[in-house]
């Protein structure tokens, strides 16, 4: 008899390993070098409606919010931004893609402990060779099945991502800190949903729990899914 879960998947940015963090520094750093040319609060704003208006084209990552700051920058300098700020901008994304990997806590304990009994994937979203850098550096990779590197979380992507590696959505659970992306749309195709909150929290990735889902879980902290996945299959 199949068990009702044989297929845990985690999201990877500041799920398994530290992510947001590194954007906010270098927001604080785009703030400082444009300090001349605009307030703070506005220059944020600018810089969100950037990101929301560039996502069709770049996608999420790095890459794309190294240049969602340099249109930001042109914008609010009226095309006068000096060319040692739009080179420190660059020099900024280039040091975020070196940043050696820093897994959050009972991170690699969980993953470990998960991988004799589970199916384990990785479905994240980002840029290509960047995610694959990351997973490579976290020394976790051997312990997944599958990886899937995704331009949107979507619950057809997802639906296909199951179709591919898993007995289907109704025994699979997805792990993550984004309730936009890595939860809401695997409860919509019936499987479970995991929120694991990170004190970071990009703004477009933000959303309400759902009210009432029998399939929704809550937890404190990673190492707690070990004990709710063995539960949902004693």
């Amino acid at each position: 008899m199949t068990r009702p879960l044989t297929t845990i998947a985690f999201d990877a940015d500041d799920t398994l390993w530290h992510n947001e963090t590194f954007f906010r520094l270098t927001q604080d750093r785009f703030a400082a070098l444009l300090a001349d040319y605009a307030p703070r609060d506005h220059l944020e704003q600018r810089m969100l409606a950037a990101e929301r208006r560039n996502l069709g084209q770049y996608g999420f990552g790095i890459k794309g919010f190294v240049l969602s700051m340099i249109e930001t920058a042109i914008e609010v300098t009226e095309e006068k931004v000096p060319a040692p700020v739009i080179r420190e901008l660059i020099e900024a994304g280039q040091e975020m893609l070196r940043h050696p990997i820093d897994l959050l806590p009972e991170v690699e304990q969980t993953v470990r402990t998960l991988a004799p009994d589970f199916r384990l994937l990785v479905i994240t979203k980002g840029d290509l060779l960047d995610q694959e850098r990351k997973l490579a550096q976290s020394g976790l990779g051997d312990l997944f099945d599958g990886v899937e590197i995704v331009s949107h979380k979507t619950p057809a992507a997802y639906d296909a991502i199951f179709a591919r590696h898993t007995e289907g959505a109704m025994r699979t659970m997805m792990v993550g800190n984004s309730m936009k992306s890595d939860v809401l749309p695997v409860l919509e195709l019936g499987a479970w949903g995991v929120h694991v909150p990170h004190g970071v929290i990009w703004e477009l990735e933000q959303a309400d729990p759902p009210e009432n889902h029998a399939r929704f879980h809550a937890v404190q902290g990673i190492g707690q899914v070990v004990k709710l996945a063995h539960r949902l299959i004693d």
